[in-house]
Protein backbone atom coordinates (compact mmCIF):
# COMPACT_ATOMS: atom_id res chain seq x y z
CA UNK A 1 0.00 0.00 0.00
CA UNK A 2 1.38 3.67 -1.14
CA UNK A 3 1.12 6.36 2.18
CA UNK A 4 0.44 9.71 0.43
CA UNK A 5 1.41 13.28 1.87
CA UNK A 6 0.65 16.25 0.07
CA UNK A 7 3.36 19.50 -0.09
CA UNK A 8 2.05 23.08 -1.06
CA UNK A 9 5.30 25.18 -2.75
CA UNK A 10 6.08 28.04 -0.95
CA UNK A 11 8.55 30.96 -1.59
CA UNK A 12 11.41 29.56 0.32
CA UNK A 13 11.02 26.38 -1.29
CA UNK A 14 12.13 28.20 -4.40
CA UNK A 15 14.50 30.05 -6.70
CA UNK A 16 14.49 33.43 -7.72
CA UNK A 17 12.31 32.28 -10.67
CA UNK A 18 9.99 30.38 -8.25
CA UNK A 19 11.04 26.96 -9.65
CA UNK A 20 11.91 24.56 -6.61
CA UNK A 21 15.03 23.67 -5.84
CA UNK A 22 16.09 20.49 -6.05
CA UNK A 23 17.68 19.76 -3.16
CA UNK A 24 14.33 20.76 -1.45
CA UNK A 25 12.53 17.27 -2.26
CA UNK A 26 15.00 15.91 -0.19
CA UNK A 27 13.04 17.64 2.57
CA UNK A 28 9.43 16.66 1.27
CA UNK A 29 10.41 13.31 0.89
CA UNK A 30 11.65 13.30 4.25
CA UNK A 31 8.84 14.78 5.73
CA UNK A 32 6.48 11.93 3.65
CA UNK A 33 8.40 9.00 5.56
CA UNK A 34 7.97 10.52 8.68
CA UNK A 35 4.28 10.98 8.36
CA UNK A 36 4.45 7.44 7.28
CA UNK A 37 6.36 6.39 10.54
CA UNK A 38 4.21 8.26 12.23
CA UNK A 39 1.13 6.16 10.69
CA UNK A 40 2.65 3.56 11.46
CA UNK A 41 3.03 3.97 15.38
CA UNK A 42 -0.10 5.74 15.23
CA UNK A 43 0.84 9.23 16.55
CA UNK A 44 4.13 11.43 17.03
CA UNK A 45 4.02 11.08 20.88
CA UNK A 46 3.91 7.07 20.70
CA UNK A 47 6.79 7.74 18.16
CA UNK A 48 8.53 9.55 20.62
CA UNK A 49 8.36 7.20 23.49
CA UNK A 50 9.18 4.55 20.74
CA UNK A 51 12.66 6.09 19.97
CA UNK A 52 13.91 6.93 23.35
CA UNK A 53 12.24 3.59 25.15
CA UNK A 54 14.10 1.58 22.26
CA UNK A 55 17.08 3.82 21.53
CA UNK A 56 16.00 3.45 17.66
CA UNK A 57 17.01 5.66 15.10
CA UNK A 58 16.63 5.64 11.49
CA UNK A 59 19.71 6.84 8.62
CA UNK A 60 19.23 7.25 5.74
CA UNK A 61 22.53 5.33 4.11
CA UNK A 62 21.57 5.91 0.20
CA UNK A 63 19.65 7.96 -1.63
CA UNK A 64 18.75 8.35 -5.66
CA UNK A 65 16.68 10.78 -7.38
CA UNK A 66 15.48 11.49 -10.99
CA UNK A 67 13.86 14.91 -12.06
CA UNK A 68 11.20 14.56 -14.47
CA UNK A 69 9.90 18.08 -14.52
CA UNK A 70 9.97 20.86 -12.54
CA UNK A 71 7.26 22.77 -9.47
CA UNK A 72 6.44 25.97 -9.38
CA UNK A 73 5.54 28.01 -6.45
CA UNK A 74 2.25 27.40 -5.10
CA UNK A 75 1.94 23.93 -6.44
CA UNK A 76 0.48 21.16 -4.60
CA UNK A 77 2.55 18.29 -4.93
CA UNK A 78 1.91 14.63 -3.49
CA UNK A 79 4.43 12.80 -2.25
CA UNK A 80 3.72 8.73 -2.58
CA UNK A 81 5.53 6.58 -0.62
CA UNK A 82 6.13 2.60 -0.62
CA UNK A 83 8.11 0.40 1.28
CA UNK A 84 10.25 -1.41 -1.75
CA UNK A 85 12.47 -3.57 0.25
CA UNK A 86 12.09 -4.66 3.92
CA UNK A 87 15.47 -6.35 5.74
CA UNK A 88 16.35 -6.83 9.19
CA UNK A 89 18.39 -3.70 9.43
CA UNK A 90 17.29 -1.63 7.06
CA UNK A 91 14.23 -0.49 4.74
CA UNK A 92 14.39 1.22 1.17
CA UNK A 93 11.59 3.60 0.18
CA UNK A 94 9.99 4.60 -3.14
CA UNK A 95 8.91 7.58 -3.21
CA UNK A 96 7.37 9.56 -6.17
CA UNK A 97 6.61 13.28 -6.29
CA UNK A 98 3.86 14.04 -8.99
CA UNK A 99 1.52 17.03 -9.35
CA UNK A 100 -1.93 16.02 -10.79
CA UNK A 101 -0.47 12.76 -11.71
CA UNK A 102 2.56 14.37 -13.70
CA UNK A 103 5.75 12.87 -12.84
CA UNK A 104 7.88 15.47 -10.94
CA UNK A 105 10.50 13.50 -9.18
CA UNK A 106 11.60 9.97 -8.03
CA UNK A 107 13.23 9.02 -5.44
CA UNK A 108 15.07 5.28 -3.93
CA UNK A 109 15.85 5.67 -0.29
CA UNK A 110 17.54 3.03 1.90
CA UNK A 111 17.94 3.77 5.66
CA UNK A 112 19.16 1.59 8.32
CA UNK A 113 17.60 1.08 12.03
CA UNK A 114 20.66 2.04 14.15
CA UNK A 115 21.19 2.31 17.92
CA UNK A 116 20.91 5.62 19.05
CA UNK A 117 23.84 5.16 21.87
CA UNK A 118 26.34 3.13 19.67
CA UNK A 119 25.49 4.27 16.40
CA UNK A 120 25.44 0.84 14.98
CA UNK A 121 22.90 -1.18 13.70
CA UNK A 122 20.19 -3.15 15.15
CA UNK A 123 17.21 -5.19 13.79
CA UNK A 124 14.41 -3.45 12.92
CA UNK A 125 11.47 -4.45 15.91
CA UNK A 126 9.02 -7.35 14.78
CA UNK A 127 6.20 -5.03 15.92
CA UNK A 128 7.54 -2.44 13.38
CA UNK A 129 8.10 -5.15 10.50
CA UNK A 130 4.53 -6.78 10.85
CA UNK A 131 2.90 -2.68 10.78
CA UNK A 132 4.98 -2.06 7.88
CA UNK A 133 4.39 -5.32 5.91
CA UNK A 134 0.15 -5.05 6.75
CA UNK A 135 0.48 -0.95 5.22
Amino acid sequence: MAHTHQIRIYYSHTDAGGIVYHARYLDFAEHARTELLRLISNNQEHQKKIMQATEVGFVVTAISVDYHSPAFLDDVLSVITTVEQLKRFSMTFLQKIERDGQKIATLKVKVASISQKSLKPIPLESWFTEAVNAL
